[in-house]
């Protein structure tokens, strides 16, 4: 580039050079299995990267996987998996089948050498979990699970302010997470059958997010569990559509199917090193969209984020008034401006929460995938196998009938 004297700008060679090395840099090739409400979002946060590319994508049939590749505006599309595991310009898997599938899926691209990005939960049950946790281990590749709300630049606020000791300690952890996209009959989700979501439905779907949050937040993990479960709607009416849980269409034949799984549940929870937690999840409560809350609470100030006020963090005392904290980069700790992308006043979104997560396994995979090189906010199949455990430890207390279980997790 050249300015009208016929030398060379400044600015315009350090553009050059940042140009250069954009083009240096050699994308990624990203394949993606399951093509359903989530993958959108997945292939959308890696398209935003710019350094990534979406390679393919894989379906339950071949022509279901090209109608969602040219509605996706991907080039490439299986008909089976194990075909786009096997494509050498596919680097990085993005997991996003049902529950059902994700061991087989994910211990296919681990046994292939690729890099893995599952959605939650990580598996059906623990036994699964820690399958897929050691094999990852084993393969000694990057191993993601999309816990989101890690991504979300004030939840990083808080966990640094505990970690930091801003808090003085942790005396109880408490929240919730309620939604009603169930509260309908007429409403059927694969999540709703233990075949395809698992035993659980409301804690394995909404409670994990939860849980693992808290954990998060607190830097404490949970020791043992009291749980109380509930089923709501007993009876659900299908009509065998694959998406009908998101669909405004309710004319048509139904068929009757008895519900096992919980909608609505109770549960306290004790952690390592005495604190004391509760929380709640539902997803047949009328006019909770996705509603999440979690608070932490320490002898010196209380933490409270709601993800839907995410750009806000409360910040609670005893001898002074409270705080509303707003996102801002001019604000938040060194650490967390990295999560940061616009300025103070400027909304950022659960997209925006998603987007963090994805670019933080992308620079976990570019650095090789060894565990000294994991972003520390990033939520591995480790924290996805203790996941399973955690709700798991929340059947077997209800099933006994309301009495304290461990949460059993092997290292």
């Amino acid at each position: 580039m050249f300015s009208k004297n016929g030398k060379i700008v400044p600015s315009e060679v350090a553009l050059t050079r940042r140009q250069m090395r954009i083009f240096m840099k050699k994308k990624l090739g990203m394949g993606l299995v399951g093509p359903g409400f989530i993958a959108e979002h997945h292939i959308d946060a890696v398209r935003r990267l710019g350094d990534v590319e979406v390679v393919a994508l894989a379906g339950s049939s071949e022509q279901s996987a090209a109608r969602k590749a040219a509605a996706y505006k991907v080039d490439r599309s299986y008909g089976d998996y194990k075909d786009l595991i096997a494509d050498p310009d596919v680097q990085v898997i993005h997991n996003t089948t049902p529950n059902h599938l994700h061991l087989p899926v994910s211990m296919a691209a681990l046994a292939a050498g690729k890099h893995v990005i599952s959605d939650k939960p990580l598996a059906l049950n623990s036994e699964e979990g820690r399958k897929l946790r050691d094999a990852a281990l084993a393969a000694g590749v990057a191993h993601v699970v999309t816990f989101n709300y890690r991504g979300n630049p004030l939840v990083q606020q808080a966990r640094s302010m505990v970690v930091n000791g801003d808090t003085e300690g942790v005396a109880f952890v408490h929240g919730y997470y309620l939604q009603d996209w169930m509260t309908d009959p007429n409403v059927y989700s694969w999540r709703s059958d233990p075949a395809r979501g698992g035993a659980s439905s409301a804690l394995g779907d909404i409670g994990s997010h939860w849980c693992d949050l808290a954990e998060h937040m607190s830097g404490l993990k949970i020791d043992s569990v009291l749980a109380d479960l509930t089923t709501v709607v007993p009876v659900r009416y299908s009509s065998g559509a694959s998406a009908e849980a998101f669909s405004q269409d309710r004319s048509g034949e139904r068929t009757p199917i008895d519900i096992v799984s919980e909608d609505l549940a109770s549960v306290l929870l004790r952690f390592e090193g005495g604190a004391k937690g509760t929380f709640s999840v539902g997803q047949v409560l009328p006019g909770h969209k996705n509603d999440l809350q979690l608070e932490v609470n320490g002898r010196r100030l209380s933490l409270k984020w709601r993800q839907e006020e995410q750009n806000e963090l409360w910040i609670g005392h005893h001898d002074r008034p409270n705080e509303m904290m707003a996102k801002d980069p001019s604000l938040v700790l060194p650490e967390v401006r990295r999560y940061v992308h616009l300025p103070g006043g400027h909304q950022e979104s659960w997209a925006d929460a998603f987007l963090n997560v994805i670019r933080d396994a992308y620079d976990w995979i570019r650095a090789g995938g060894t565990p000294q090189s994991k972003p520390a906010p990033l939520a591995t199949f480790a924290d996805g196998y203790r996941s399973t455990c955690i709700v798991e430890a929340m059947l077997r207390s209800h099933a006994a009938g309301g009495v304290w279980e461990k949460v059993h997790y092997v290292a």
